[in-house]
C-alpha cells in the first residue's frame, strides 16, 4: 500500500458522513518509511477522526488518557505519537502544555494536566533546563551543585505528581548538547563534564525506578541516531530542542511505553527456521550445509538466535512455525553444533507443510493466547504479507534482504517491553511445559474430579508485597479473559490501595504435583465500609483455569471479610469483549445480581451463615495476609 493511498483513506474519514475504515489503522505501518513531515501530517489529521470509526473486531482499538509536558517546545511529538499509537492499537485522548510547563504541571494539583487524569504523563526535558545559563567552566564542582539541586526540583515535583495520581510517568535521560561539550578547552575537563553529566543521568535513572515512574534511556538509544539531537535554528527560533527525526524516535519509544502500561506486550515469538534461525535450506542443503557459526552470514542468523534466547530468559515463550520437514528439523536442533536454541526452548512447534496463518492461529489456541500476543518473524516475505492479511492483530517481522540487521529488526518495535520482569517470567517456559505434563496426566483420567485430586492442587493467598506488586499489576493488566473491568489497576494504584487501611489487595500462588506456578492471580478489594467488602477486580491467569482456583480464592476471601465483621461480600463486573470466563464466577459461587449502572453490574453474597466455597481437591495454605 501506497502513502498517498493511506493519506487519502484518513482524509476521507474526516468528513462527517464517512463510513468506518477499521483497516486504516494497521495499515498506518505502511507510512513508517515516509518522511516526519508526511508522518505528522497523517497525526494532525487523524486527530479529527473519532475512534470508533478506526476501530474494528479484528484490530481493536483500547483507550487512553496520554499527557505531554515539558520543558521546551515539543515540536511534533504529539502527531507523531498519535500515529504511532494508533498502529499498535491504541487510541488516545492526547493533552498537550505549553512551553516549560513541567514543573508547574507535576507540582500544582490543580494544573490543566492534574484535571486531565492523565494514564500516562511524558515528561520532555532538555539539557537547557539543568544547565545555568552563564554556567562557568572554570568551576565544574559548582556546576555539579547546581545540577544536583534542579534534579533534586524535579524530583520533588515527580514525587508530588506520582503521589496525587493513578497514571504511571516517563522520564529520560538527557543528551548534552556537543556545544556545550565543546565550550570546554581542556580534555581532562571535557572527560569530567561528561562524568558530571552522567551522574545527573543517573539520578534520573534511579528516580524511574520509584513506583509509577520509569526512565527511558533516550541517551543511550541515540547512540545510532543518524543526525544530530539538535537544530540550532530551530532551537533558537522556536525553543524546540529536538530535531523531526529524534521527535520521531522518541513518540515510538513512548508508544511502546503505553502499550506496556495498558499490559499489551507480546508474549510469544513464532520463528521460520531456513534463512531465519540459520542461513540455507535445510530440506535441500542438508544439515551439514546450513550456515551457522562466526561467519557471515551465519554468524547473523546465530545472533538472531542469541537474541531469541535472551528474550526466553526473561519470559517471552518461543515457538516454530516452518514449512519444513518435521524430522529433519528435530534432528538439526539435536545434531547441529552451532545452534544455540535446542528443542526444549520451544512451548510448541509447527513445523509442516500448511498454511502458516492457521499454524499460528493453532498454537495461539494451543497456549490459550490470543493473537494479538503473537510476533512473527520470517523471512518470506509472501508469508509475511499474508500473515498480515489474514492475522492482522499478529505482529510481523520481516527478516529479508541482508541478515546483519535481522537482529536490531527483531527487536526494535519494542513487541516484548514491559513495565518489569519478575522470576515468574524467566520460568515462564518451564510453566507452560509443565502445563502440557499435568494435560497428558489428566488424560490418563476417566473423570476431571479424578484427576484434579490427584493434581495435589495447594493455593496460598498473601498480602502483596513489593516484590510482588510488579508482577501482580502486569498480570492484571495483561489478563484479558478471568478479569472483571475493562480498566485494570495500573502498578501505582496496586500500590497506592496496597498502603491504604481501607484496601486490601491480595496474590494467589498455586503449585501442584508438577511444580509451582507462581503468582497467577490477585484480589483488589475495598473495605472502607466496615459492612461489606467489595472486589474491585479478580484476575486469573489463563494457565490455571478450570482447576477450582477461583472458588478457593473466593472462599479465602469471604473467611477474611467475615472475620473483620462484614456482613456481605459484593462484586463489580464489567463486560468486556473477552471477559465472559470471569464474569461467570459469580453465579458459579452463588452471587446474586444486586444492581446495574453503566454498564457495570454489581454482585452480592450475604456472609451468615459464612459460604463454603473451597472445593475438596484443594488444599488452602496459610498465606500472610494482613487483613
Amino acid at each position: 500500500m501506497r502513502v498517498e493511498e493511506v493519506l487519502l483513506r484518513i482524509r476521507r474519514l474526516r468528513r462527517p458522513d464517512a463510513a468506518p475504515d477499521p483497516e486504516l489503522a494497521p495499515a498506518l505501518i505502511h507510512l513508517d518509511d515516509a518522511p516526519v513531515t508526511t508522518l505528522a501530517s497523517a497525526g494532525r489529521l487523524l486527530a479529527d477522526v473519532p475512534a470508533e470509526k478506526l476501530a474494528g473486531p479484528d484490530f481493536p482499538l483500547r483507550p487512553l488518557r496520554v499527557a505531554i509536558t515539558g520543558t521546551f517546545t515539543p515540536g511534533t511529538v504529539e502527531p507523531l505519537l498519535r500515529v504511532a499509537l494508533l498502529r499498535i492499537g491504541i487510541a488516545a485522548e492526547i493533552h498537550v502544555s505549553g512551553f516549560d510547563q513541567l514543573v508547574l504541571d507535576l507540582s500544582d494539583p490543580r494544573s490543566a494536566l492534574a484535571r486531565f487524569r492523565p494514564d500516562v504523563t511524558l515528561c520532555l526535558l532538555h539539557d537547557g533546563w539543568f544547565l545555568p545559563p552563564e554556567w562557568d567552566p572554570g568551576d565544574l564542582a559548582g556546576l555539579r551543585e547546581t545540577l544536583t539541586d534542579r534534579a533534586e526540583v524535579l524530583a520533588a515535583a515527580v514525587r508530588g505528581h506520582t503521589a496525587r495520581s493513578d497514571g504511571a510517568l516517563l522520564l529520560h535521560t538527557v543528551p548534552l548538547s556537543p556545544l556545550e561539550h565543546r565550550s570546554l578547552i581542556s580534555f581532562r575537563a571535557r572527560a569530567e563534564l561528561g562524568r558530571i553529566w552522567r551522574e545527573l543521568n543517573g539520578r534520573l535513572l534511579e528516580l524511574g525506578e520509584r513506583d509509577g515512574t520509569y526512565t527511558l534511556d533516550l541517551e543511550t538509544l541515540l547512540v545510532g541516531h543518524d543526525g544530530p539531537v539538535r537544530d540550532e535554528r530551530l532551537h533558537r527560533f522556536a525553543s524546540m530542542a529536538w530535531t523531526p527525526s529524534v521527535e520521531r524516535r522518541y513518540a515510538h519509544e513512548a508508544a511502546t511505553f503505553c502499550r506496556a502500561v495498558l499490559g499489551k506486550a507480546a508474549k510469544v515469538l513464532a520463528l521460520d527456521l531456513d534463512n531465519t534461525l540459520w542461513a540455507g535450506v535445510l530440506g535441500d542443503d542438508g544439515l551439514a550445509g546450513i550456515k551457522l557459526g562466526t561467519d557471515y552470514p551465519g554468524n547473523c542468523h546465530r545472533d538472531v538466535q542469541r537474541r531469541a534466547l535472551a528474550l526466553r530468559r526473561q519470559g517471552v515463550l518461543l515457538t516454530v512455525c516452518s514449512k519444513n520437514d518435521p524430522d529433519l528439523a528435530a534432528e538439526a536442533f539435536a545434531q547441529h553444533p552451532d545452534l544455540l536454541l535446542r528443542a526444549d526452548d520451544f512451548v510448541a512447534q509447527a513445523v509442516n507443510w500448511g498454511r502458516k496463518d492457521e499454524n499460528l492461529r493453532q498454537l495461539a489456541q494451543t497456549l490459550n493466547l490470543g493473537l494479538d500476543s503473537v510476533v512473527f518473524a520470517d523471512d518470506s516475505p509472501f508469508e509475511c504479507e499474508l500473515v498480515r492479511r489474514e492475522l492482522p492483530t499478529v505482529r510481523v517481522v520481516e527478516l529479508a534482504g541482508d541478515p546483519a540487521g535481522f537482529s536490531t529488526r527483531l527487536l526494535t518495535e519494542g513487541h516484548f517491553t514491559v513495565l518489569a520482569t519478575g522470576a515468574t517470567d524467566r520460568e515462564r517456559t518451564a510453566l507452560y511445559r509443565a502445563r502440557a505434563g499435568r494435560e497428558r496426566f489428566a488424560a490418563t483420567f476417566r473423570s476431571a474430579e479424578d484427576y484434579l485430586h490427584e493434581l495435589k492442587l495447594r493455593v496460598a493467598i498473601r498480602t502483596v508485597d513489593e516484590l510482588s506488586l510488579p508482577r501482580l499489576a502486569q498480570l492484571g493488566l495483561r489478563t484479558n479473559q478471568f478479569t472483571m473491568t475493562d480498566r485494570a489497576h495500573t502498578e501505582a494504584q496496586t500500590s497506592q490501595r496496597a498502603d491504604s487501611p481501607d484496601h486490601l489487595v491480595l496474590t494467589v500462588e498455586v503449585a501442584d504435583r508438577f511444580g509451582d506456578e507462581g503468582l497467577v492471580g490477585g484480589v483488589w478489594l475495598d473495605r472502607g465500609d466496615r459492612d461489606r467488602w467489595v472486589i474491585e477486580n479478580f484476575v486469573l491467569s489463563c494457565r490455571v483455569f478450570s482447576r477450582g482456583i477461583e472458588q478457593a480464592v473466593l472462599h479465602r476471601v469471604a473467611e477474611l471479610a467475615h472475620a473483620a465483621g462484614a456482613g456481605r461480600l459484593e462484586a463489580l463486573f464489567r463486560p468486556t469483549a473477552r471477559n465472559k470466563p470471569g464474569g461467570a464466577v459469580w453465579p458459579a459461587a452463588g452471587f446474586a445480581v444486586a444492581a446495574e449502572e453503566d454498564g457495570t453490574t454489581r454482585h452480592v453474597l450475604p456472609l451468615a451463615p459464612p459460604p463454603r466455597l473451597l472445593p475438596a481437591w484443594i488444599v488452602l495454605e496459610e498465606g500472610d495476609v494482613r487483613a
